[in-house]
């Protein structure tokens, strides 16, 4: 029988055979309807099988299996979070850039989420079902390993903490968390309040004085029409970002230098971040916690600058509400309570989900006796969205040998085989064994 048609051929679940599997079928039938037969994106691999649906939440979902299966399964939990009504096409683009997992013989499945915003354990229920989808109306892989990538790598954890906790029959057989943000709650946050006070104690103009006046942990008003358009050109006004060194003002320069010297950000990533301070605060705070604060930095002590001191006297104080940070942590912290392998990796400098972040979980996982479950990795990278083809075949293929055989890998092991399969996927192997990020503190002035 070929491949194709043993695909094609639902398993039956036996006892016997559920035996057979990594973490046993843990499955429940669900009466999700059946995905239906679609075309898939380009930038897949040719004859790749694609399905397409949408399950009982609500969320947009797609599935594809390789022409040359190897019978195992990657769900894949979605960066971001996006704002808005989640769109179906959503899907296609993280196949597409995670085309990598259907070339090394990964079946995918991934969820678009049934709502868009700053919502984890909700992501976490919608990536489950996939899978649930995919045994139910797909086939029964043999191992199913849980991927999240950026803030998806937050929603991976959760879920992993939910369906795969120390003592808890799981349906998955590890976890690979990439460039993630895993510092949980405020904390993977906290630096964009101080990125909001310190650039408007500078420019002065989001908002201008002449607008309504609103705390900066609010984002935004609610009714406010704000594009972000109009404020890249807003930043760009007082800092001159989008512009070529030389072209800029000596006060555009200035004050550029002092943001980025305070906050610890690069030049290239501040319009960026200030759209994530702005609208995903708005997010949060409208639909997470009650209109209530949830960041803080009331007793914060700025640095950087040419005079600290007048830094820290005209910058804008918050204290957070205890109510908002309980909302907000009852959706988005980690526990670091799971009974799986647990692989991450990240670029050293990546711009956008800062490296330190990693010691924040790890410190998580130590806490809740976790640690011999984790292996953190790290490549000399300067990116967030993707790092290597030969990274991620490397780390999916080593989660399978820690799950099936017990083998544990260690960075050095990770870097020399990821080396080796430069000759399969291409270049891009620049894993570094002895790097030891710092803590979260180092990149982020600490709060009470």
């Amino acid at each position: 029988m070929t491949m194709a048609a043993r695909f094609r051929a639902p398993l039956v679940l036996t006892s016997a055979l559920c035996a057979t599997l990594v973490g046993g079928c843990a499955h429940t039938p669900s009466q999700e309807a059946p995905p239906v037969a679609a075309s898939c994106p380009e930038g897949v691999p040719a004859e790749t099988r694609c399905l397409r649906g949408r399950d009982s939440a609500g969320a947009h979902y797609l599935i594809a299996v390789p022409k040359d299966w190897n019978r195992m399964l990657v769900v894949h939990a979605h960066g971001g979070p996006t704002l808005g009504e989640p769109q179906a096409r959503r899907a296609d683009e993280d196949l597409t850039r995670w085309a990598i997992t259907l070339r090394a013989g990964y079946a995918w499945a991934g969820s678009v989420f049934r709502q868009g915003g700053v919502a984890v354990r909700s992501a976490a229920e919608d990536t489950e079902r996939v899978r649930r989808i995919f045994v139910e109306h797909v086939a029964q892989p043999t191992l199913t390993l849980l991927h999240g990538q950026s803030w998806g790598a937050s929603v991976a954890a959760k879920a992993a903490e939910m369906y795969a906790a120390p003592g808890q029959r799981s349906p998955y057989a590890g976890v690979l968390l990439t460039s993630g943000v895993l510092a949980g709650r405020t904390r993977s946050y906290d630096f964009r309040l101080d990125l909001r006070v310190v650039y408007q104690s500078l420019c002065h103009n989001h908002p201008r004085p002449d607008e309504p006046q609103y705390p900066l942990w609010m984002g935004l008003p609610p009714d406010s029409t704000l594009t972000r358009s109009e404020l890249a050109a807003r930043v760009d006004e007082c800092l001159g970002v989008r512009k070529p060194a030389a072209q800029r003002t000596p006060e555009q320069a200035r004050k550029l230098k002092t943001l980025v010297d305070v906050i610890r950000i690069p030049e290239s990533s501040v319009i960026a971040h200030l759209n994530w301070a702005t609208w995903h605060f708005q997010d949060i705070v409208q639909h997470r916690t009650g209109g209530l604060n949830p960041f803080d930095n009331a007793e914060v002590r700025y640095s950087g600058s040419q005079d600290d001191a007048a830094l820290n006297a005209g910058v804008l104080r918050y204290r957070a509400d205890p109510r908002a940070v309980a909302r907000f942590g009852a959706d988005a912290d980690l526990t670091g309570r799971i009974g799986i392998p647990v692989l991450t990796v990240h670029g050293i400098g990546d711009p956008t989900a800062f490296v330190e972040l990693e010691t924040a979980f790890a410190r998580t996982m130590e806490r809740a006796g976790t640690a011999s479950h984790l292996v953190q990795v790290f490549s000399d990278h300067h990116d967030h969205s993707y790092l290597s083809d030969p990274i991620y075949a490397t780390l999916f293929d080593a989660l399978v040998r820690w799950a099936r055989q017990g083998d544990k890998p260690t960075a050095a092991g990770l870097a020399q085989q990821c080396q080796a399969y430069e000759a399969r996927f291409g270049p891009g192997c620049r894993l570094r064994p002895d790097y030891q990020p710092a803590p979260l503190e180092a990149r982020v002035p600490p709060r009470r």
